[in-house]
């Protein structure tokens, strides 16, 4: 099995923070150092920051239906699973199974985020070339342009990080508010590019990932997906 899987399936994050652990090289296999890449046996023994983890995918839990939930994130909360982050999604959450954020939404920001148990299918999810939509309200801290909504559109060159965003949907709903559609998830993107054109947001709302809606879950409020939607967001039942 890949390393990344591995540890995944240990419930103690997702791949792709998996490759960072393994990148950072906090990871060994056996007492040696890792690359990103490699195989774990049966017998070998997989450390993280020293300490061993297991792999729990036993016959019987393969039998039991993944969990994935959605989370109407409240403004303080962080995206981590590390538990000794104060304010972490996990804790906060408190679910009987290990569960871990699909991507991230800033401390900062409140709104829809996705948790699961099944680690296979976060990187399914949140891979760039997929498209995939997510909607957000956003208040900044004074009146919009047309000049704005329509610059935000055309994309906006990033110069801290020396990218420039994707076309995208933005409209106005208020005098300071407007709903924009990302297909991308560059880091405090939205700020960033509000930034650009000299606005300061005030609120940032995540209000839809691809077919899932916030709705009217409470703030800090979670509910499991429906069938339903997990054949929108996952339609290769195979990997549920």
């Amino acid at each position: 099995m890949r390393l990344n899987k591995y540890i995944s399936e240990t419930g103690l994050c997702s791949r792709r923070e998996a490759d960072a652990l393994i990148a950072a090289g906090r990871v060994t296999i056996n007492g040696k150092p890792v690359e990103l890449g490699q195989q774990v046996g049966e017998q070998d023994q997989v450390c993280v920051d020293g300490k061993p983890v297991q792999g729990r995918m036993r016959e019987a839990e393969h039998q039991t239906r993944r969990v994935y939930i959605a989370l109407n994130k409240p403004v303080g909360i962080t995206c981590t699973t590390e538990r000794h982050v104060r304010g972490n999604i996990v804790d906060f959450v408190g679910h009987r199974e290990r569960i871990f954020p699909i991507g991230r939404l800033d401390k900062e920001s409140d709104g829809l985020i996705l948790l699961t148990s099944n680690g296979d299918i976060v990187n399914e999810i949140l891979r760039s070339e997929h498209n995939h939509e997510k909607e957000y309200v956003v208040t900044v801290d004074r009146p919009l342009t047309p000049g704005f909504i329509s610059g935000m559109s055309a994309g906006v060159h990033l110069p801290e990080l020396e990218v420039r965003t994707k076309p995208c949907r933005a409209w106005k709903v208020g005098p300071n508010t407007f709903r924009i559609v990302l297909t991308q998830g560059l880091n405090r993107q939205i700020r960033r590019m509000c930034a650009v054109f000299g606005y300061k947001v005030r609120r940032l709302q995540r209000v839809r990932i691809i077919n899932i809606e916030l709705g009217a879950l409470a703030v800090g409020k979670w509910r499991d997906l429906s069938e339903a939607e997990l054949r929108g967001l996952l339609p290769d039942r195979s990997i549920w």
